[in-house]
C-alpha cells in the first residue's frame, strides 16, 4: 500500500504549532530506543491492531508512520485502513530522512518525559542528596522517610532500605501521613532520575513544610555507590485522614491553578466529547486497585506518576486533549499540573464519581478477531507427543522466557518471514500468544508464508497453563532476535555498572538536546 508522504519539516511544523499529530515508530522497542524523534511514539507493527484503538482513539487524526527501511510502513497502512483510519501518512525518508533533515534523534524510551524532568531540575534546582548522604541518614537513624515513586512492582523488585512504595501521584496526598512532623526529612527515589525529580518537585511545588530531596540518580546511583538494596519489600503508603485530605486538596489545587489546568464537570466532559475534530483521552489516575473497584465508564487506568513518565505511550496524539479523573482530587491535580507543563491541553474532572461505576481492571479495546482453525490444549499436547507440529509463540520475549508451551519457538510477528528461515520445515504450524488474540491476527500472514496448515491454540498459552500443562522456561529456541524489549539500565538487578553510568550521562545531556531540537514547548512553573 502506497501512503501519501509528509516531510520531516511538515511534521516539525505541526509539533511546533501544536496541531494534532501522532508520529508512530513501527519498529520493535530495542531499535526504537536506539534512535527516534523526540515526540515519536513506539507502536510496533507486531501489535498494531491490539493497541492502536486506545492509543489513537480518533480515526481521522493525522497519523505519520515511519521505520528505518524495514518495510513496515506499507503493511501498517493497510491494517490502519482496515480499522477505519483515514488520515494516515508515511514520513518521507523514514528515520534516515529525519536525520538527514538535520533534526535531533533521541535515545531510550519515554524520552520527552525524561528530558522534561531534567529541564525541571535545571530550572527549579530541585534539591537532591547523593546515595552516600542518604545512607548516612539511615545509619544514624536520623528522622527521615524514603518514598519510592515508582510502580509497586518495580519497588518490590528492588528498593532503598526502609523505603515505602508511594507512586508519584500519591506523594502530595500521602506525605502528611507518612511524615507528620514537618522536621522529618523526605527523600523521594525512583530507579534513575525522572520520577525522583518530578516527585520531589511535586512536594516542593505543593509547599510541603518538610525538607524534601530527590535521591540523586535513584537506585542506579545507590548501586554505583556500592550500597545494598532491599528486595521483595511490600511497605505501602497509609490511608489519609479527612484533615490530611482537605489540606492536600488545597495544596494540589493551587499547583494545578498555577500551571493553567482547567476544571470541568460531567456536562463539560460531554461537551468535549462531542468535538469530533479533537482527540480526547480519558485517564483515571488513581491506583490500579481503586480503578478495579470502581471507575467511570470510558476512562483508562493510568496511575498519575506513570502517566507523566510514559505520556508518549498513553497519549501518542500530540496536541490532543486529556481529562483526568480522581475521586479524591489531589492526584488528578498534581498529574494535570505536570501534563500542562509538558504542553498538553489538560482538564480535571470534578464531581463525576456519583454516577454508576464500572468494575474490573482496564482492558484494551480490540478489533474483531478473525475466525481461524483452533485446537485445544489437549489436542496440542497429543500433537507434540507425536512430534507432529511446530509451535510458534508470539508472546513478548519476557513472557516467553517465564513460561511457554514446551518446544515452542519465540517469534516476533513482524519478523515472520525471517523466522521461517530458522524453524524446522515439513510440519503443520500451531500459533500461540498469551491469550490467543495475537495468534489469531497472525494466522493469515503465516498461511501466506507457509505451505502447511496453520492452526491457533484455543485460548493461547494462558489456556494451556490453566489446563494444568507444563511449561518450558527460557529462550531456548529463538526464530527471531528478541529485539521487542529494550533492556533498561535502571530496571532489574543484573545491570552492568558501565551501562548504568552511560544512562546517567545520557540523561545529563538531555537539556542541551532539547534546546537543539527546538520542538518541545515545555513550560516549568
Amino acid at each position: 500500500m502506497t501512503l501519501p508522504t509528509v516531510t520531516p519539516r511538515e511534521v516539525r511544523n505541526d509539533l511546533i504549532a501544536r496541531r494534532e499529530i501522532a508520529l508512530i515508530d513501527l519498529r520493535e522497542e530495542d531499535p526504537f530506543a536506539k534512535a527516534h524523534p523526540l515526540f515519536a511514539s513506539q507502536l510496533p507493527l507486531s501489535r498494531l491492531e491490539l493497541e492502536v484503538l486506545d492509543r489513537i482513539p480518533r480515526k481521522d487524526a493525522k497519523v505519520v508512520l515511519y521505520d528505518n527501511g524495514e518495510g513496515l510502513v506499507s503493511p501498517a497502512g493497510k491494517r490502519l485502513a482496515a480499522l477505519g483510519y483515514t488520515h494516515v501518512h508515511a514520513l518521507k525518508g523514514g528515520l534516515q530522512g529525519w536525520s538527514d533533515a538535520g533534526y535531533e534523534l533521541f535515545q531510550d524510551v519515554n524520552s520527552y518525559s525524561k528530558a522534561f524532568g531534567e529541564l525541571v531540575e535545571a530550572r527549579r534546582h530541585t534539591p537532591s542528596l547523593p546515595a552516600q548522604d542518604v545512607q548516612a541518614l539511615i545509619d544514624a537513624k536520623a528522622d527521615h522517610v524514603i518514598l519510592d515513586a515508582r510502580r509497586f512492582e518495580e519497588y518490590a523488585t528492588m528498593s532503598i532500605p526502609g523505603g515505602i512504595s508511594t507512586p508519584g501521584a500519591e506523594l502530595v496526598l500521602r506525605v502528611a501521613e507518612l511524615a507528620p512532623d514537618p522536621a522529618t526529612t523526605v527523600i523521594v527515589n525512583c530507579a534513575g532520575r525522572t520520577r525522583s525529580l518530578i516527585g520531589a518537585q511535586s512536594l516542593v511545588n505543593a509547599g510541603v513544610p518538610n525538607p524534601v530531596f530527590a535521591l540523586r540518580n535513584g537506585t542506579i546511583g545507590w548501586t554505583l555507590a556500592q550500597q545494598s538494596l532491599e528486595h521483595g519489600q511490600s511497605r505501602r503508603f497509609k490511608d489519609v485522614s479527612d484533615q490530611t485530605l482537605k489540606q492536600a486538596r488545597g495544596k494540589a489545587r493551587a499547583v494545578a491553578y498555577r500551571a493553567g489546568v482547567r476544571r470541568i464537570d460531567a456536562e463539560g466532559l460531554a461537551d468535549l466529547a462531542q468535538d469530533r475534530k479533537r482527540t480526547l483521552y480519558r485517564f483515571d489516575v488513581r491506583t490500579p486497585e481503586e480503578y478495579a473497584a470502581g471507575h467511570l465508564p470510558g476512562f483508562r487506568s493510568a496511575p498519575g506518576g506513570q502517566l507523566v513518565q510514559e505520556t508518549d505511550v498513553f497519549a501518542p496524539v500530540r496536541g490532543g486533549r486529556i481529562v483526568l479523573a480522581d475521586d479524591l482530587g489531589p492526584r488528578a491535580d498534581m498529574t494535570a499540573s505536570w501534563l500542562a507543563q509538558l504542553g498538553w491541553d489538560v482538564y480535571v474532572l470534578d464531581g463525576a464519581f456519583e454516577c454508576e461505576l464500572e468494575t474490573g481492571p482496564w482492558r484494551a479495546t480490540r478489533p474483531a478477531l478473525p475466525n481461524v482453525e483452533t485446537l485445544t490444549p489437549r489436542d496440542l499436547a497429543q500433537a507434540l507427543a507425536d512430534d507432529a507440529v511446530v509451535v510458534l509463540d508470539l508472546a513478548p520475549s519476557p513472557t516467553h522466557r517465564k513460561g511457554h508451551v514446551p518446544g515452542a519457538w519465540f517469534v516476533i510477528r513482524a519478523r515472520l518471514a525471517e523466522a521461517f528461515e530458522r524453524i524446522p520445515e515439513g510440519k503443520p504450524i500451531v500459533l500461540t500468544s498469551p491469550d490467543g488474540a495475537l495468534a489469531r491476527l497472525a494466522a493469515a500472514e503465516v498461511e501466506e508464508i507457509s505451505d502447511h496448515p496453520v492452526r491457533v491454540l484455543e485460548g493461547g498459552t494462558e489456556a494451556w497453563i490453566a489446563a494444568g500443562r507444563a511449561v518450558e522456561l527460557g529462550l531456548t529456541r529463538a526464530a527471531s532476535d528478541p529485539e521487542d524489549i529494550y533492556k533498561r539500565p535502571y530496571e532489574g538487578t543484573d545491570n552492568a555498572a558501565e551501562a548504568m553510568q552511560a544512562y546517567l550521562d545520557w540523561e545529563f545531556g538531555l537539556v542541551d538536546q532539547l534546546a537543539r531540537d527546538g520542538t518541545h514547548g515545555f513550560v516549568v512553573i
